[in-house]
């Protein structure tokens, strides 16, 4: 499983409809947050998306709107009986970041907070995937992130198994494992057996940004584009000042990437309470689009080929 919670989707700005930045994903799991606005936790317990299995949060960038949920979640996760560290990634400062996280409140926290510095092309390595800190253009010192997934073994052929010979049971595992196997006298190769390796998932999250080559790079053939998406094209100078992206500009870039598929987030709050204007901009160069919405999720879905 690899699942999206759209957890706040709103630009600088709260309002009654969207929440500031943060974005859950469940992987086999495995929960991770990318950036956590104010009110991420409420938002997290709407989506009944738990807090038990959190094992990071990455962030973008030090703007209020993409941290400021951070203090009263992990007091909320010691109430809860936490003990496990909890790793935060981010841009320089996260150390001074962490240590001011630890100290609010009067309150001591039961868990540790491991903080991790990154710099873009640097690669977090996990069982089966890994994550990749990317250069963004923003106002401040910012990232964006590519979860990646290690590619998977190729299909058993069952039915060629059984003509070659091959029991059912044992041997069937250790072909499919890569391993080869002897069946009367004769050597069997997994390749006889096996299908060609097929690619795991890929998601991007730009975090706030103006398109840019390093997010173009990494989105190349991604299943999903989670890209900063503020304004409509009429405001492009203010896009463009603000460090900003229009939806016009993300769906270019996904169109160029050839992604799968395209979410638009950080809307504006202009756009609040009718976002059609950016779908519609986003949908005449780029069809497989949506605007993102507080508390929308879906799974992010297998290929068999690339």
């Amino acid at each position: 499983m690899l699942r999206v919670t759209f957890l706040g989707t709103g630009g600088s700005l709260p309002t009654p409809e969207r929440n500031p930045s943060a974005i859950m994903i469940n992987r086999e799991g495995e929960l991770m947050l990318f950036d956590c606005g104010e009110g991420t936790q409420q938002q997290m317990m709407r989506a009944k998306t738990g807090m038990k299995a959190l094992s990071s949060i990455f962030i973008t960038h030090f703007h209020a709107d993409h941290i400021l949920g951070i203090p009263g979640l992990i007091q909320t996760m010691s109430f809860h009986g936490r003990t496990e560290p909890l790793k935060i990634y981010g841009p320089h400062w996260i150390h001074e970041f962490a240590r001011i996280l630890s100290s609010l409140g009067y309150y001591k926290l039961r868990f540790d907070i491991d903080a991790i510095d990154l710099n873009p092309g640097d690669v977090i390595k996990r069982n089966e995937y890994c994550i990749v800190a990317l250069k963004t253009e923003h106002s401040v010192p910012s990232l964006g992130y590519a979860l990646i997934e290690n590619e998977r073994i190729g299909k058993f052929n069952r039915q060629k198994a059984i003509e070659m010979g091959i029991p059912p049971g044992p041997l069937f595992s250790k072909l499919h494992r890569g391993e080869s196997v002897e069946v009367d006298g004769k050597t069997i190769h997994s390749k006889d057996v096996v299908g060609e390796c097929r690619p795991g998932r890929k998601l991007v999250y730009t975090g706030d940004t103006r398109p840019c080559k390093t997010i173009l790079e990494a989105s190349k053939n991604a299943d999903l584009l989670i890209h900063d998406s503020t304004l409509a094209k009429d405001q492009q100078e203010w896009a463009i000042e603000s460090m900003h992206s229009t939806a016009e500009e993300a769906a270019t870039l996904a169109k160029e990437a050839n992604v799968r598929k395209l979410v638009l987030t950080h809307i504006s709050s202009r756009y609040s309470d009718d976002s059609t204007l950016l779908l519609e901009e986003a949908k005449e160069i780029f069809e497989n689009v949506v605007v993102a919405e507080d508390l929308m999720q879906f799974d992010v879905p297998f290929r068999d080929k690339r």
